[in-house]
């Protein structure tokens, strides 16, 4: 249901008040709605919705097979509930604004037992109250004035925490990251946008490693870069509880990054943690990649040794230069290099969007029997439950997420390979299909059009650009003597090149004509200005309630 806004009437002071409406919550505002809706969001919400549902299924199925296995045998220490077993799950809005996400939140998801709306500004707190009222759903959703982190760490107890946060600061999250580790129960999901892209992707280093403790390096993979560094920050803060994440599903899409993350409890599997993070090598010539682990784990029988690596890179020459160009080679991270999508979560998440219930989209698909009675029913109850007005976007997103390789860091762009050894860009089709011949596994991003994940080795990626060349009579000798086409192009490659179309090169996302990438729309496209009068998040917790 795309979003809409209308005149609603005048206030006591003669201003026009005007409603908005989008999903199935209305919001009511003065003066114009682009000093604080920016509708480019609403996909943010709607993927937002569409992961809770998910998430409250999931956690129904697991509470229903805890019961099945019975009670175990008691424990000399008794253990602490640490997974919060209630029926509905408790969220917390951390920075709600004009509550439009917590209003959406009880009006299309069923199974919450109650949503704190909370904001630092009083003027923000009495709009969300009267939102609530117009959408009535006073018993689910409850207005709150205080600092974000002081709410957090109010629900850091067992009896407490939250089962989903969501943190949509404007700027990076970074300083509510600690507390939100803690206020999220085990086993719950915590939510986190991030809009300072600039900073994650490389502008100011300096800056990201203050905010987030890792150093980001300028190339074409940043956005997806930047996803594994708010990924690594969140799990260094939860590892000091003892705790430690599980990514659900991680989306860099126009201008912030969004991760879902699942919280867990346990000492030995927050030590684990250290083995999932990588330091980041790339040549500042070719580009050219190399992750190495920053520790090595070592078991023998119950054994379990941590120890720091040998140094050692295979992107780095006796000289310190780039093995594949000679130029100079630029060191980042720490970034999370363990999977960022959790495969089957996101194939439920698409299964759950093209199953949306409307009767016409019935006939499209053999379903089981039992599955389209069930279907009906929720169709002649709930008619709209599960609409959202940006469907076959997130449909799109999500197919072309569970088409990526997971297990492999970051990306190339094909065009910039090419650009590298001066020659035309070759149709991904091709390129995809020469790794694919050559045994190798290749795939498309969600975080660029032209982006392209291999477990290829860059040696081979350069044996395809020197193929390339070659079909276009393109040699060294054209290069300046310092220029990295020069030495790229005067090394023999070393494995056969097959262009020829490969069956697995084509993506399906593609062939099915799906909303797969969004561009950017022009003027004012990125996030709304920060609200006149608000308080910078890093002093709220130092300022005076009036």
């Amino acid at each position: 249901m795309a979003s809409n806004v209308a005149a609603e009437g005048a206030s006591e002071n003669g201003s026009q008040v005007n409603s908005l409406t989008e999903g199935k919550a209305k919001i009511t505002f003065t003066g114009p709605s682009s000093a604080f809706y920016n509708p480019v969001q609403e996909f943010n919400r709607d993927m937002t919705v569409t992961v809770l549902r998910q998430f409250i299924e999931d956690r129904r199925e697991f509470l229903e097979q805890k019961k099945e296995k019975g009670s175990e045998p008691a424990a000399k220490k008794p253990k602490l509930n640490t997974v919060n077993d209630s029926e509905g799950i408790r969220v917390l809005d951390a920075l709600s604004a004009s509550g439009l996400r917590a209003l959406r939140f009880s009006k299309e998801i069923e199974g919450i037992e109650s949503i704190t709306a909370n904001d630092f500004s009083q003027q923000a707190v009495e709009t969300i109250q009267q939102n609530i009222v117009v959408n009535e759903v006073e018993h689910l959703v409850k207005p709150h004035f205080g600092d974000a982190i002081e709410t957090m760490m109010s629900h850091r107890t067992l009896d407490k925490r939250f089962h989903a946060v969501d943190l949509d600061p404007y700027g990076s999250a970074s300083i509510f990251l600690d507390s939100a580790v803690q206020a999220v129960a085990d086993r719950g999901i915590l939510m986190v946008t991030c809009t300072d892209m600039a900073v994650l992707c490389g502008n100011t280093p300096e800056a990201c490693f203050n905010k987030y403790n890792s150093i980001p390096l300028r190339h074409k993979s940043c956005h997806e870069m930047a996803l594994r560094i708010l990924l690594r920050s969140i799990d260094s803060h939860a590892n000091r509880y003892s705790r430690y994440i599980e990514p659900l599903i991680c989306i860099s899409v126009d201008f912030y990054i969004r991760v879902f993350v699942r919280m867990h409890t346990g000492a030995k599997e927050a030590k684990d943690s250290v083995t999932k993070l990588s330091n980041v090598f790339a040549c500042t010539g070719c580009h050219a990649l190399h992750l190495e682990p920053i520790i090595k784990k070592t078991v023998h029988g119950t054994s379990v040794r941590f120890t720091p690596p040998a140094a050692q890179s295979g992107l780095l020459g006796a000289d310190g230069k780039c093995v594949h160009c000679g130029h100079t080679v630029h060191m980042g991270g720490p970034i999370y290099s363990a999977p960022i999508q959790n495969k089957d979560f996101v194939d439920r998440l698409l299964q759950r969007v093209k199953n949306t219930p409307e009767e016409e989209r019935l006939g499209t698909h053999e379903r089981n029997k039992d599955f389209v009675d069930r279907l009906l029913q929720r169709v002649k109850n709930t008619p709209e439950e599960e609409r959202l007005g940006t469907h076959e976007r997130v449909m799109g997103i999500l197919s072309v997420i569970s088409e990526e390789l997971h297990d492999v860091p970051l990306y190339y762009e094909h065009d910039q390979l090419m650009n590298v050894v001066k020659s035309p860009v070759m149709r991904i089709l091709n390129i995809r299909s020469a790794i694919l011949h050559a045994g190798y596994r290749a795939s498309i991003t969600h975080c660029n059009a032209k982006g392209l994940k291999t477990d290829a080795p860059v040696s081979f990626l350069w044996d395809i650009a020197r193929a390339v060349a070659k079909q276009h009579n393109v040699s060294a000798e054209r290069f300046d003597e310092t220029a990295p086409g020069k030495k790229i192009l005067s090394t023999e490659s070393t494995q056969e090149v097959n262009f020829s179309l490969h069956p697995d090169a084509a993506s399906k996302s593609k062939s099915e004509n799906l909303v797969r990438y969004q561009y950017n729309k022009g003027k004012n496209w990125g996030p709304k200005p920060k609200a006149k009068g608000s308080v910078n998040s890093v002093q709220a917790g130092f300022q005076v309630a009036s």
